[in-house]
């Protein structure tokens, strides 16, 4: 199955999980989109900076702490993922509601620790 993925909250930072994601997620042959709030380049992946309607998306895993993630809410229900990744930091009750109704399924989890345990 290919697993596409959207990094939500993608940083150019190399020191942030959201980067080391992207990084780890290519080495692992998936295909990833990623958006955060500077445009710019994390190995090989285009990241950008303005909300695109991306096709087919298995994954949307969540960089972003809950107060962000609010104005996110009504484009992630649009992409219709087959699931959506609360990474460390991320765990969202409200979030978790909208999603239940909207039938997409969530998990808290580490995408690294997914990826490097072959869960994901």
């Amino acid at each position: 199955m290919n697993k596409n993925t959207l990094v939500l909250g993608a940083s150019l930072k190399p020191n942030r999980y959201s980067n080391y994601a992207i990084q780890r997620l290519i080495a692992n042959k998936f295909k990833v989109v990623a958006f955060g709030l500077k445009k710019g380049d994390v190995s090989g992946v285009q990241i950008d900076d303005t909300l695109l309607p991306y096709k087919d998306l298995h994954t949307v895993t969540l960089y972003l702490n809950p107060k962000r993630q609010s104005a996110y809410y009504d484009y992630i229900v649009s992409l219709k993922p087959e699931r959506v990744i609360f990474n460390p930091g991320t765990e969202n009750p409200e979030f978790y509601k909208i999603l239940k109704e909207n039938n997409i399924p969530f998990e808290a989890a580490c995408t690294l620790v997914l990826l490097s345990t072959n869960q994901y």
